[in-house]
């Protein structure tokens, strides 16, 4: 068995993260496990994109073009941008909050309509589940939870083979004791929406 998720967004938004969890998760869970990140301008609300494979026998860290299993996208923008890792089969988790450029919130661009943005993705694959990650995480306690959320939701993907009370528990390893409570009830939340 091998898998792969490619975790897309910006910077700030917990994409490292949440790799970060999956990963341990996977670890914990006796597969081979290899990551690669890459977050040039990141700090600057930059693009940021996590490799995770995991399985019996990974070697690399890099999947080729479409290989992804499941790609979990922070931003919309971001996963349209990044949806040629996947393809017909891979199941999209895309969480419909922009973060918006510089640009956009300056007033010089425009920032595509979600609507048009997700009819993108849709006629590519079925295999997609859009949430309002921010939005859940507000109603949890804080917007900062939205990775939270988004993790959740992978763990309650069809077919997805790490546990679901593992990675809540990585996840809660890896917070702030203070924000525990509040990832807890995020993740929860998170998972929910995909049942």
């Amino acid at each position: 068995m091998k898998y792969t998720v490619q975790i897309v967004g910006v910077g700030g938004q917990g994409v490292l993260l949440a790799s970060m969890v999956l990963g341990t998760a996977a670890m914990r869970s006796g597969y081979k496990v290899a990551m690669s990140e890459v977050h040039g301008m990141a700090q600057r609300g930059g693009s940021v994109i996590s490799t995770l494979r995991f399985g019996d026998d990974v070697i690399s860290p890099l999947e080729s073009t479409g290989g992804a299993d499941l790609i979990i996208g922070f931003e919309p923008v971001e996963t349209c941008r990044n949806i040629s890792l996947g393809n017909r089969g891979t199941f999209i988790l895309m969480n419909l909050d922009p973060v918006y450029p510089s640009m956009v919130t300056a007033g010089f661009e425009e920032y595509p309509d979600i609507r048009q943005l997700v009819d993108s993705v849709r006629s590519l694959t079925d295999n997609i589940m859009t949430l309002d990650a921010t939005k859940t995480a507000v109603s949890a306690g804080k917007a900062v939870a939205a990775n939270a959320v988004m993790i959740g939701a992978a763990a309650g993907v069809k077919g997805f083979p790490l546990k679901k009370e593992l990675l809540r528990e990585v996840m809660l390893d890896v917070v702030p004791e203070k924000s525990r409570d509040l990832n807890s009830k995020a993740f929860e939340m998170g998972y929910d929406m995909m049942s």
